[in-house]
């Protein structure tokens, strides 16, 4: 494959990610790859590998001898997308006790500084990725790339639930659990930190199932959030 061709894949993927994480397609729909590659301005050969990289990423469903379909707001999976997420977060978060740099902790306390605790007139979708972000990074410094790179895909597959829960969370509650996180971190104390990581993913998981509900009736009133 060409230089060429594998960024015309990567241009497709990236533009067909966002319209599978956002719900551009409603759940369980068949997608048309002739109706796509003429919208996306591309041959089917590219928009296939596109496609089949989101199925192994499991933000698509295939289904052999019919094509792709976009995945569906499945409850339990969802609830398994955030028991592993709490897993490898929390585990993470037990490697960086050991591993973490003060300079890397101090930068992501400048972090939320610099964000607030308020959500000001921010989107719903600019809340999600700053949450994200914070993650992330508080997850780099284990310095466990494998472990980076399943936070990634889960965050990419519960994002259209994120999208929703965020309009009902408590920025101010959730930004204090994120300096305190910090705070147990800077002074090694796994006691500290660790349990209100673990409480701050368990208050999502409880509300997932309403998430879902909202998420669904957004779908189907064409009101899903879009970056």
């Amino acid at each position: 494959m060409t230089e060429t061709s594998d960024s015309i894949v990567e241009q497709v993927y990236e533009k067909l990610k966002l319209m599978s994480i956002d719900y551009s397609f409603k759940p369980g729909e068949r997608l048309n790859e002739g109706t796509l590659a003429r919208s996306l301005g591309v041959s089917r050969t590219p928009l296939r590998e596109a496609l089949t990289r989101l199925y192994t990423e499991g933000l698509l469903q295939f289904v052999s001898g019919k094509g792709f379909y976009c995945r569906n707001l499945d409850v339990q999976e969802v609830f398994s997308l955030y028991e592993l997420r709490k897993v490898i977060e929390v585990e993470a978060l037990r490697i960086s006790i050991d591993r973490a740099k003060d300079e890397d902790i101090d930068a992501l306390l400048a972090f939320l500084d610099s964000t607030g605790p308020e959500p000001g007139d921010r989107t719903v979708d600019e809340l999600v990725r700053l949450d994200e972000t914070f993650h992330e990074r508080l997850m780099q410094m284990s310095g466990n790339a494998e472990m980076m790179r399943v936070l990634a895909n889960v965050n990419a597959r519960i994002r259209f639930v994120r999208w929703i829960d965020m309009e009902r969370c408590d920025r101010t509650l959730s930004q204090k659990d994120h300096r305190d996180i910090l705070l147990g971190l800077k002074a090694r104390d796994p006691d500290r930190c660790i349990p209100i990581l673990s409480k701050h993913i368990n208050r999502r998981l409880d509300q997932i199932s309403s998430a879902l509900k909202e998420g669904y009736a957004q779908i189907y009133m064409s009101t899903a959030p879009v970056a």
